[in-house]
């Protein structure tokens, strides 16, 4: 994989494949935190700690030890720009807290980007794998193996009662987040939403926006995960957030046959009304250009679209970022410049 491959194509590679699921759950999640017995949290670590850490890590990925899992290349932050970082962002491959902070910080990637291993970011290490759809088991399956080659080469923080050991309190235990992106706008549409997420929350899962902790829902995406980590075995969170998902997912498809009975007319109309801005804007903000692909999506699954795509989707709400569009027009932009080069692009994009 080339340096800047990574800023040049907006979908990774396994993003172009159609998971279980996939009108609703756009993407499944793991991430694994783990640190090393021998050396400071990165917040506590000095200079030369944290650079002893991320060449004992990196060394796990040049030995060729990953490679039965894949092709992988290091990239450290400190080399990268903040263009490039902010797109790694923008495609969910680092953290912003890995992004802003580059001391000594590092992301090994796959080819197809689907596994993405941060060092120094919270934690020492970072293991993500991402996978399409509704497939958060084979998700769990591929980042347990990658866990267990970096066990084999490092000294993992661990106590017999409390066990894996973090950077922050609530990741405790297994180390473990498993999360699902899922689009719901049905479930918005017809008022449901809220009760849903609020059940959600009663069963310790948590509710986020696209980037994770602190960020806005934008487009009707939703990202559920588990909230707890410590008192619950690997195999039990990942049970519970697939039952739960599944009963979202059967939620909204309920939703959506409601709305077709019942408002089909209105729901077209809103649908081709989207796709009629969104091709002859000259001026678009995120928020709005996030709103219209949401209903686009809903058309393209409900039938009522044709001539594009789900994936022509999901390159937008990459390509509309604003890292992605400074680097798809090689010039830094303005906010109002970014939103006439946004509805720019999404003209050239849908047709």
């Amino acid at each position: 994989m080339s340096k800047r491959r990574f800023a040049e194509q907006p979908l990774s590679d396994w993003m172009k494949g159609q998971g279980p699921e996939s009108e609703i759950v756009i993407s499944s999640r793991i991430r694994i935190a783990r640190n090393l017995r021998t050396h400071p949290f990165p917040m506590l670590a000095s200079s030369q700690q944290s650079l002893e850490v991320m060449n004992q890590l990196t060394e796990v990925a040049s030995s060729g030890k990953l490679s039965e899992q894949g092709s992988f290349e290091t990239y450290k932050l400190a080399e990268l720009s903040e263009l490039e970082r902010r797109v790694l962002v923008e495609k969910h491959l680092i953290s912003p807290n890995l992004a802003n902070e580059s001391r000594n910080g590092a992301v090994i990637l796959s080819d197809e980007e689907s596994v993405s291993i941060m060092i120094n970011e919270e934690d020492h290490l970072r293991i993500q794998c991402l996978y399409p759809g509704f497939q958060i088991r084979e998700a769990w399956t591929l980042a347990s193996r990658i866990d267990d080659i970096f066990e084999e080469e490092a000294d993992y923080a661990f106590d017999e009662r409390r066990g894996f050991l973090t950077s922050c309190p609530t990741n405790v235990g297994t180390g473990i987040r498993a999360s699902v992106m899922m689009h719901l706008p049905a479930l918005v549409l017809t008022q449901q939403i809220n009760r849903i997420l609020s059940a959600v929350t009663q069963v310790g899962l948590a509710v986020r926006g696209m980037y994770g902790e602190g960020s806005e829902s934008l487009g009707n995406l939703f990202q559920i995960s588990n909230q707890i980590t410590l008192g619950q075995s690997e195999a039990e969170i990942i049970d519970n957030l697939y039952s739960v998902a599944q009963q979202i997912i059967e939620h909204e498809k309920a939703a959506r046959q409601r709305l077709m009975t019942e408002s089909s007319i209105r729901i077209e109309d809103r649908v081709l009304r989207s796709y009629g801005v969104l091709s002859q804007a000259r001026i678009m903000d995120s928020k709005e250009a996030a709103q219209r692909i949401s209903d686009i999506r809903l058309g393209i699954d409900l039938g009522m679209i044709g001539g594009v795509t789900s994936q022509v989707m999901n390159e937008l709400m990459v390509l509309m970022q604003p890292g992605f569009l400074q680097q798809v027009f090689g010039e830094p932009l303005s906010p109002e410049a970014r939103d006439i080069r946004r509805a720019e692009l999404i003209r050239k994009q849908l047709t």
